[in-house]
This record gives structure tokens, sequence and C-alpha cells, in this order.
């Protein structure tokens, strides 16, 4: 009895074994992609990631890749620094600052596009739009702080032109070099540039609701104010949920429209300074330009931790106030 039970054990494991092959070489192609993404993933997002190891390092360049694992071991010494520069105020605070600001004004701004785009009725109209918003996202930073120069510069820029010429200023604002303007430029140019991209995204949620739900609620007398806030929210809830702890997780990068560091090194001068050095940038400088390797990767590594704990944070708040999250 037990000689026919193995039997038939061992004969189920082979047909099983069997068939997963079968399958697998059905799927062999699908197999290969994922293959060539698992390694590509391996060799750019894991491999790199012994490069922490200098953060704890007295690492030199000059030693190569092997000075990663031999150089000397200084534990702390290069955090206990970062928190202890002169500088570290300013930098955490304008990180914090311009982070917050983009969150608080890119974050609803592509739920409410999204929400007016959905109410027109005007089908070429709704696409012109749609069309013209998400196109700027295509468009490198360089290239943007070039067109800000272009409108906005104290010398030939037009914003200041068509100013001076109707007479509401007696001298070119200085825009792109007040520290009292990078904030708000910044802010207002990150929003521009990816308002209508994030759009796609939320405009992609309010299709997926069922259009009998709006028609039964037109038949019970609801306005469309009344639509949106009992039919649309509603059904964007989720997805704005999973964008939201995107954001919070990514805060110290800019939030959902990112872009702090590009912003910050190219609006970014002498003058501004005050206003637009952030951890980015100063880890950057530092690191390449001043050859501190180690250094600069205790402060990143700082950065990700800091990430890290706030997309679970994020996510288990969420999970638990609205049932809602990414994982």
């Amino acid at each position: 009895m037990e000689l026919g039970t193995q039997t038939t054990g061992m004969a189920g494991k082979t047909e099983h074994r069997s068939h997963f092959w079968k399958r697998f070489k059905k799927q062999k192609t699908l197999h290969l992609f994922v293959g060539l993404g698992m390694i590509f993933l391996l060799v750019f997002a894991y491999t790199p990631m012994f490069g922490i190891l200098m953060a704890f390092k007295q690492y030199s360049i000059s030693t190569g890749i092997k000075g990663i694992f031999t150089s000397e071991w200084v534990g702390l010494k290069h955090f206990d620094e970062f928190v202890n520069d002169y500088q570290f105020g300013m930098i955490v605070r304008n990180t914090l600052i311009l982070s917050l600001l983009k969150v608080f004004f890119a974050f609803p701004a592509p739920i409410l596009l999204a929400i007016l785009l959905n109410e027109v009725k005007n089908v070429r109209f709704k696409r012109f739009v749609q069309t013209i918003s998400y196109l700027p996202h295509f468009i490198s930073w360089v290239v943007v702080v070039g067109i800000a120069f272009a409108f906005l510069s104290t010398d030939v820029g037009i914003v200041n032109k068509a100013l001076l010429g109707l007479g509401f200023i007696d001298k070119p604002l200085d825009i792109l070099t007040n520290p009292n303007y990078f904030w708000g430029l910044a802010t207002g140019s990150a929003v521009w540039k990816e308002m209508g991209w994030w759009t796609i995204i939320f405009l992609a949620a309010i299709a997926g609701i069922n259009p009998s739900l709006y028609e039964a609620a037109q038949i019970d007398g609801a306005g469309r104010l009344a639509r949106i806030r009992h039919i649309t929210f509603p059904g964007m809830k989720g997805t704005i949920v999973v964008v939201l702890i995107l954001t919070i997780g990514s805060i110290l990068g800019g939030g959902l429209v990112g872009s702090n560091f590009e912003q910050a090194f190219l609006f970014g001068n002498s003058i501004n300074n005050p206003t637009s050095e952030i951890v980015q940038t100063y880890a950057f400088k530092v690191g390449l330009r001043d050859g501190r390797f180690s250094y600069a990767a205790a402060i990143d590594l700082i950065q990700s931790v800091i990430s890290v704990v706030l997309i679970f944070s994020s996510n288990y708040i969420a999970k638990r106030s609205s049932g809602s999250s990414l994982f």
C-alpha cells in the first residue's frame, strides 16, 4: 500500500515537471525578455549597491574598485561630519521647503486638470489641451532653463521687456538670480513641465469608472459637482493613494515631479545659492569637485534610508486609513 502511494506521488511530480517544462518552452520568448530585465536590474541596480560600503570607509579614487573593499574602515565619521557641517541647516531647509512646495502644488494639479478635461465634451479641444499639457514633459531641463532665460532674463527677457514697456515696473526683475524668487521659479516650472504627464495617469483612472454611474446620478438629479464629488473622486481614490505614496517616498527628490537636483543645479548660481543649494547638489559638488566620494556616498545613503522609511510608513498609513496601498 505504501509502495503504491509512493509510486503515485513520484508519477505526479514527474507529470508536474513535464507540464512545467512544456509551458516554459511555449513561453520561452517571454522568459527571455524577463531574463534580460532581471540581468539589467542585477547589473545596474543591485551590483552598484556595493558602493554603499564607501560611506563607511576612507575611499580614494586612486585605489579603483578594489579600494571599496580594502580602504580603511571609519564607521560613521562621514555621517557625523555632514550633520555637523556649517551648511547642514541651510541645505536641509532648502531641500525640505522646495520638496514640500512641489508636493503642495504639483500633486493636486494633475488631479484637477484630469477632472476638468473629463468634463470637457468637445473631443477635439480635449485632445488639443491634453497634448499641449504633456508635451513639456519631453523637454529636457537644460532646454527649460534656456526658455526661462529667454523669458525672464533682466537683459533680453520678454517678460521684463513687456512689464517695462507697460509701465508696471521701473527696473527689470532679477527672477533668475534673486534668492527670494528661486523656490517659486522651481515649483512653477516643475508644475508646468510635469502636470500634463501625470494627468494621463489620472485620466486613465477616470476612464475605468462605469459610465452608468454617471447616468444614474444624472437621472437622480445630481449636478456636475455632485457627480465629481460622489463618483469621480471615489473612482480615482486608489490611483491617488498609490501616487501619493510614491510622492512621499521620493519627497527629498521633489516628489511627484522630481527634478530637485536638475533645477537646483541649472537654475542655481552664486547669488541665489542661499535658497538653491540642496542636499543633492551639495553631495554632487563635494563628491566630484572635491573628490570626496565616501562623504558624498554617506550623504546619499542618508537620503535613501529616509526615502525607504517614508514609503513604508506612508504605505502603512494609507492601508490603515483608506484600504488602498502600494503593497
